[in-house]
């Protein structure tokens, strides 16, 4: 406990009696009686032949419970095992090579390492470093292409993570590092360490190749990654038809479905091959394993088709739908006409564009923006 606060009363003896109060604080000082104490208490670490100079090989993690005077920064230094100076060790605690290691030369290196505390008097820790050599890679990475469907409201995408690029490497200690090489002005980002793929605002309708590749340190490996932006027009919600799913996951369902489902979809609805089908979004029925679908069909001489002539057509065609996935409902609203007394209903759909839903699998990525469904009795 740093401290204590009192509330301290005097009371005199008259009548009545009076009294007053004061407040008093107690700080308790610290007294530097904890050494540093390392997590884990020894450390193994490897690296790879023929790394360059100045390769990160560990991190240390040092914590003190005294108060913060009486522990970082704290200094560190390298007591044994390092008499030929193949090691650094900086002042975060960070050790690197200061040489190029040969797996041939030795495989293994034992440091003792010690921290000391900025308390006065100083206490000390240490810690063994087990560091083991080992032969450079001799594989190439492997990575999955992946292919990104982004769905937006016109001009008003808010941007964000898209997707996430899988890449494995049979070399046990290989360190996988990413990269996207882009113009200046570039409308998309790849996280280095874990691959992740991020979108900046604005994104234009369109198809987008990025210049990715995958390195573990030696060798480097190409990836296809394909973006899709398709703009929603707002035309395109007020004749929507909510296809709901039994017993799917979003990501089974973009992973494992939508693209049979939308091939038998386009068989079962366009009139003509021209036509086009939009998927505007996925999204789960709340406290069910359902989940829906929202779509619409465009024609090729402009304009959509009404929702009660999709609705026919995918009656028809329930059974060859099912095939690929079993349906739950074929929905235009989602209002029964009972509270309504019959054709009383009316429904809205409504999008939220800045709240984006990403389902993301190895192979495929699905953006789409949240939708609403607002019903309201005209009674």
């Amino acid at each position: 406990i740093s401290g204590y606060s009192l509330v301290v009363q005097a009371r005199d003896s008259g009548t009545p009696p009076l009294s007053s109060s004061v407040t008093v604080n107690v700080d308790i000082s610290d007294v530097n009686d904890n050494s540093p104490v390392f997590t884990p208490a020894n450390y193994t670490a490897v690296i790879q032949e023929n790394k360059p100079v100045g390769t990160s090989i560990l991190q240390l993690v040092v914590t003190d419970k005294d108060s913060f005077h009486n522990g970082p920064p704290f200094t560190f230094t390298i007591l044994t095992g390092n008499e030929e100076e193949e090691f650094t060790l900086d002042p975060h605690g960070v050790l690197r090579s200061a040489v190029i290691f040969k797996h041939m030369v030795s495989t293994e290196y034992v440091l003792c390492v010690q921290a000391k505390d900025s308390g006065k008097p100083q206490q000390v820790s240490h810690t063994y470093i087990q560091v083991r050599v080992i032969e450079e890679s001799i594989h190439k990475p492997t990575a999955i292409p992946l292919e990104i469907f982004i769905v937006t409201m016109e001009d008003d995408f808010p941007g964000g993570v898209i997707g996430k690029i899988h890449a494995t490497d049979q070399d046990v200690y290989d360190v996988l590092s990413y990269t996207l090489k882009s113009e200046q002005k570039s409308l998309f980002k790849v996280n280095s360490h874990d691959g992740k793929i991020i979108a900046l605002g604005g994104l234009d309708n369109g198809k987008y190749v990025l210049n990715v590749s995958v390195s573990d340190g030696r060798f480097q490996v190409p990836i296809d990654v394909v973006v899709h932006v398709e703009q929603l027009l707002q035309e395109m919600l007020q004749n929507t038809v909510t296809i709901r799913f039994e017993n799917v996951s979003p990501e089974d369902f973009v992973g494992l479905h939508m693209h049979g489902f939308r091939r038998t979809l386009r068989n079962a609805v366009l009139s003509q091959k021209q036509d086009s089908l939009h998927i505007i979004s996925i999204q789960p029925v709340a406290s069910s394993s359902q989940l829906d679908m929202l779509f619409a069909v465009q024609m090729h001489g402009g304009g959509f088709y009404k929702p009660a002539y999709l609705i026919q057509k995918l009656t028809n065609a329930r059974r060859h739908l099912e095939n690929v996935i079993r349906i739950s409902a074929i929905l235009e609203t989602n209002c029964s006409g009972l509270d309504c007394q019959e054709q009383h209903c009316e429904q809205s759909l409504s999008i939220d564009s800045h709240s984006l839903m990403t389902y993301s699998t190895a192979r495929i990525s699905f953006v789409c923006p949240r939708f609403y469904r607002n019903v309201r009795c005209m009674c």
